[in-house]
């Protein structure tokens, strides 16, 4: 079962594009939580935001690479958290795969397929709400 944080959400806004996640009960949400505000510029990788971050947590025990439409991920390996939308260039069929596994830190309801316009190096900030 998937815990949240009722009172705990954050707004994520890339260009003119804002939207809000609602963060997971995780020790990667804590720690995020911790640094917010964070800013960067993207990177894309196929259907796929991503941006690097000083946030270092080690993989939770039920990190995966392949995600659901919706969920927002933090890779250890590259310190970056990824917001994937669509196929990536490793996704099999209509599969959302990440390059790695990443600990799920939040979920929004947001329609993501709307960053497909999003170009890198736009810069995305995350702030508590």
């Amino acid at each position: 079962m998937i815990m949240y944080y009722m009172t705990k959400k954050c707004k994520i806004i890339i260009d003119k594009i804002i939207f809000e996640a609602i963060l997971l009960a995780t020790p990667t949400a804590d720690e995020i939580w911790q640094n917010l505000p964070i800013s960067s510029n993207l990177n894309l990788w196929g259907e796929e935001v991503y941006f690097y971050t000083n946030i270092d947590v080690p993989l939770e025990k039920d990190a995966k690479s392949i995600v659901e439409f919706g969920e927002i991920a933090y890779w250890p390996s590259g310190k970056a958290i990824a917001i994937g939308f669509g196929r990536t260039p490793i996704s099999v069929r209509n599969e959302i795969r990440l390059a790695d596994d990443c600990n799920i830190w939040a979920k929004t309801k947001f329609d993501l397929k709307k960053l497909k316009d999003i170009q890198s190096g736009c810069e995305i900030k995350i702030e508590k709400i």
